[in-house]
């Protein structure tokens, strides 16, 4: 909204310094400050308000050191997160932007999902929470939401180089006389470490022969509901010991900032020979709003944690991450940049059927981690929770460095 009015007082009466707002750079940090203020401020407050309505942390018995003074401490934080994170948006950020849009309605889907799960939880005295089911449904329901947007919008292309454009490819100018700068609705992502790093999802179907780009929808938007559940399942996971999802997260956010500026630069874009996506440098003003947010929430969420983010932060910073990934066509280096979600999603599933498979085999259920998901086997190992925290994000920012220099190693 502020950018609506200072952009009239700019081109109206010309106002010295409302110019500032034009600028994607200064219009993130304003993000970023206001969400740390409003997650640092009026987060104490909704703790508060937590702490009065009883909703506290019911804890099982795990046998892990310092699980019992968790009891009672304020979930449903998230809430946190998400009012941190939209109310900036909503003040600095171009609202008809299709990736903000995005963005926008991702974190109210998947907050409204997290919250339903708390809210079950604390208040119906449940502590299954809302049925993995209907979870599910609501994860694919947003990734069909986000890929047939991604597929139909007219707003959502790419700005490339080719040799020899296609039909539905619009011509912008004329390189030289073998390459035309065109724009082009093509589902494109980027492989990692190669040269020629360009993949078109319809690939995977040439096989069909004729029209086969067609149906390129057929492949892109399950990828799309499954990275968005594997993501958001995985921060759930990893939101298991204080500070951990929110400074992993934060570490993610900044690496997805710094490739939505670049990616929506035409000078950047170019200099670093990567596909320019048009209006993706808006969704920087989102991502520095949801950063500042984690960290104004981790001042609170740090070990000694006095709130936590239930799945109501968990599933919303996941569902964000993927979408923001997909968006800006790195998909691909999730494995890599979210590293920390894939080790605690692969340590619950390797547990869960070696378990299984050597019950069949041996008649006992035999274990390769002495708990999962991978956090809780080094509590067990016993590894203070901040050791185990600093250790995860210290990878985590390892992880993001090697994502980073795939711009220009291939």
């Amino acid at each position: 909204m502020l950018y609506y009015l200072f952009d009239y007082l700019d081109k109206t009466y010309e106002i010295p310094g409302t110019g500032l707002f034009g600028f994607i750079t200064f219009r993130a940090a304003m993000a970023l400050i206001l969400s740390l203020v409003i997650a640092t401020v009026y987060g104490k407050k909704i703790i508060e308000f937590l702490r009065k309505k009883q909703i506290g942390e019911t804890v099982r018995e795990l046998g892990l050191e310092g699980q019992n003074e968790k009891a009672g401490t304020p979930t449903m934080g998230g809430i946190i997160i998400i009012l941190a994170t939209l109310i900036p948006v909503i003040l600095f950020a171009k609202l008809e932007n299709i990736y903000v849009i995005l963005l926008i309605v991702t974190t109210i889907w998947m907050g409204i999902i997290g919250f339903m799960d708390d809210y079950i939880k604390k208040f119906k005295n449940d502590k299954q929470g809302l049925p993995g089911k209907f979870k599910v449904i609501g994860q694919i329901g947003l990734g069909l939401f986000v890929g047939a947007t991604m597929y139909l919008h007219p707003d959502i292309v790419v700005q490339r180089n080719v040799e020899s454009p296609s039909a539905q490819a619009q011509v912008i100018s004329q390189k030289n006389e073998n390459t035309f700068y065109v724009k082009d609705k093509a589902l494109l992502t980027t492989i990692p470490f190669v040269k020629e790093n360009e993949f078109n999802y319809s690939e995977i179907i040439s096989w069909m022969g004729g029209n086969y780009k067609s149906y390129v929808w057929l492949i892109f938007i399950p990828i799309v509901i499954f990275i968005i559940t594997a993501v958001s399942n995985g921060a759930n996971l990893t939101d298991g010991i204080d500070g951990l999802a929110a400074g992993s997260s934060a570490i993610i956010g900044v690496t997805l900032a710094l490739f939505a500026w670049v990616s929506g630069n035409v000078i950047f874009s170019d200099y670093l020979n990567i596909m320019y996506i048009p209006n993706t440098g808006e969704m920087t003003i989102f991502i520095m709003a949801f950063v500042g947010a984690l960290v104004g929430f981790l001042w609170y969420n740090a070990y000694p944690a006095q709130v936590f983010m239930g799945d109501t932060g968990s599933l919303t910073i996941g569902g964000i991450i993927a979408v923001i990934a997909i968006a800006v066509r790195k998909e691909l280096l999730i494995p890599i940049l979210c590293g920390i979600f894939l080790m605690e999603n692969l340590s619950v599933v390797l547990q869960v059927s070696w378990f299984k498979y050597s019950r069949r085999k041996y008649g006992e259920g035999r274990r390769i981690f002495r708990m999962a998901p991978l956090h809780h086997h080094y509590q067990i190992k016993g590894f203070h929770e901040s050791k185990i925290v600093t250790r995860f994000w210290i990878v985590g920012i390892f992880l993001a460095i090697i994502t980073i220099v795939t711009l220009k190693i291939r």
